[in-house]
């Protein structure tokens, strides 16, 4: 062979081997972002399958435990001031207690595995309670937890039968308006810490216009009307639903 032809086949053997190995950088690299994708797809499926539950909230007689009973056990069963959740369900429905002294700490343990959250309130007497129904509300959905993960929010407005209850639409903007001055208030106090140097200012809602629920995507915030003591329990059936 002259010496042509050897330093041709030389050439030749050596771009060979170059495809070759790119060929075989090609499925290396498609194999890891197969991985990678698998391992994304994992992850979210197993979140998915964490967040689960459904938190019932709300102030202490304002029903939740009547609500939780019907929705377990399908029938109304004795109800009192519990500081014990209580737990049941293919949904893995949580009552939290209502009383002050220990709600935060058992919705702390629930909220990260919420894939909803139900606020519980008394349409008889939310204009005597207004300001500790706005409040407690307020707390839940600024929490920075309830923030991040973004769970369906549904302020269910019980014991409509009552004949001098609210409706849902009375209650959202009774509960507007009271967030409104709220978020001044707290929006005040949170000012003074920031010039400290200790946090960083968060707005709740939308700056330069007065509060309102809408404005609070991608949280979404939902009213519904129910009445377990009569067993109408229908709006908060199809929430489920669409939760599920």
């Amino acid at each position: 062979m002259s010496g042509k032809d050897e330093k041709l086949k030389s050439i030749l053997d050596s771009t060979e081997k170059d495809g070759q190995m790119g060929n075989l950088g090609l499925l290396l690299a498609i194999l890891v972002g197969l991985i990678t994708l698998g391992v994304f797809v994992f992850l979210w499926k197993r979140g998915q399958v964490i967040r689960r539950s459904i938190c019932l909230v709300g102030l202490c007689e304002s029903g939740k435990t009547l609500i939780f009973s019907q929705l377990v056990y399908k029938k109304a069963k004795e109800s009192f001031t519990s500081q014990k959740e209580n737990v049941g369900g293919p949904l893995k429905i949580v009552d939290v207690p209502g009383h002050e002294r220990v709600r935060q700490r058992f919705f702390d343990s629930y909220k990260s595995s919420a894939r909803g959250i139900i606020f519980v309130l008394d349409s008889f007497t939310v204009t005597k309670d207004i300001r500790d129904v706005a409040e407690y509300l307020y707390n839940v959905l600024s929490d920075s937890v309830v923030a991040s993960n973004r769970p369906q929010v549904l302020v269910l407005c019980n014991k409509q039968d009552h004949a001098l209850s609210k409706g849902p639409q009375v209650i959202l903007n009774l509960l507007e308006k009271e967030m409104n001055v709220l978020r001044n208030t707290k929006s005040n106090q949170l000012d003074d810490v920031v010039e400290s140097g200790s946090s960083k200012k968060t707005f709740f809602g939308r700056q330069g216009k007065d509060f309102e629920f809408k404005d609070l995507l991608p949280l979404r915030v939902e009213f519904a009307a129910s009445s377990a003591e009569a067993g109408d329990m229908d709006q908060i059936h199809k929430w489920l639903q669409a939760v599920a």
